[in-house]
């Protein structure tokens, strides 16, 4: 009976302490704060996929993954998607960098004894995610149109081989008018071809590895009932007119950093691309992933 007192005395203490207010810091320990915040971190150590551990059983055994740059329309194609009644395309969900860490030892010892290491459990937490996407939308197709989705095309095929692919291209010049368009854009002309081509190199090697759907995102804008029934098509589903009229239906908050937050996307009204300016003077990069993608 003394343990079990002592085991309710320990819990009501513990909850005065979480219930008090915060303390304010003295100057040096908020110096020390800092200092630690600001120390050099350990690189964050490299990920690879061990198949020798078995793909666990999915909850979404097929997920709809957009493959595609930034600044290539992907917000809009999203809010098109989420305005089918079959469909959920959420804000991006960044799943690359949802990670887990295994403590070295019992953790680690114990998982890998469960048929799991740290990548297994990524994607098994993934795919919770995804999951609780459907559960909440009371829907049945997930799509998530990440742009880092590029960068991990091969992993996401893999930890899903029943995986829809949905590629989405626009004429290089223009995703890189759009960085340059930016009010925050502060960036030269070469760095953002750099950046643009870090996404373009990944892209074209997973349009050429997958089976999939190329879109192009001045079609899409162009004639989105011929697309958008294109895309139906290739997930399943029937046709809805409604997916045109985006801007009637409900596709959360624009945050920062989660998607296209412009007052075009704000409009909930399908809007031309923009024409695409020194289309006849692109770099050697540019021009090559132009005409790779049917551009020239």
């Amino acid at each position: 009976m003394g343990v079990v007192n002592n085991g309710i005395r320990r819990r009501a203490r513990l909850l005065r302490q979480a219930l008090r207010p915060p303390q304010r810091l003295s100057a040096p320990d908020r110096s020390k704060i800092m200092e630690a915040a600001q120390a050099p971190r350990p690189p964050k150590r490299t990920q690879t996929v061990d198949y020798n551990v078995p793909i666990m059983p999915r909850q979404v055994e097929s997920p709809v993954f957009v493959i595609a740059s930034v600044r290539s329309g992907s917000t809009l194609l999203r809010m098109l998607l989420n305005s089918h009644s079959r469909i959920r395309a959420p804000h991006e969900l960044h799943l690359r960098t949802v990670n887990v860490k295994l403590a070295a030892g019992f953790s680690e010892e114990s998982m890998l004894e469960s048929g799991l290491d740290e990548v297994e459990l990524e994607h098994v937490l993934w795919d919770r995610i995804l999951h609780l996407e459907l559960l909440r939308s009371g829907k049945e197709i997930v799509v998530d149109k990440t742009p880092g989705n590029v960068f991990v095309w091969e992993r996401l095929h893999y930890a899903w081989p029943k995986a829809k692919f949905l590629f989405l291209l626009r004429h290089p010049e223009g995703v890189v008018s759009s960085l340059e368009n930016r009010e925050t854009n502060t960036a030269t002309r070469s760095a953002l071809e750099a950046n643009a081509l870090k996404y373009f190199k990944p892209l074209e090697a997973a349009r050429r590895a997958l089976d999939g759907l190329t879109l192009r995102y001045e079609e899409l804008t162009a004639e989105p009932e011929r697309v958008t029934q294109e895309i139906c098509a290739y997930l399943g589903v029937e046709w809805e007119p409604g997916m045109i009229e985006y801007g009637e239906h409900d596709h959360g908050r624009f945050v920062p950093n989660l998607g296209d937050r412009s007052d075009t996307i704000k409009s909930g009204r399908i809007q031309a691309a923009r024409a695409s300016r020194n289309t006849g003077t692109l770099s050697p990069e540019l021009a090559g992933y132009a005409t790779a993608w049917g551009y020239r």
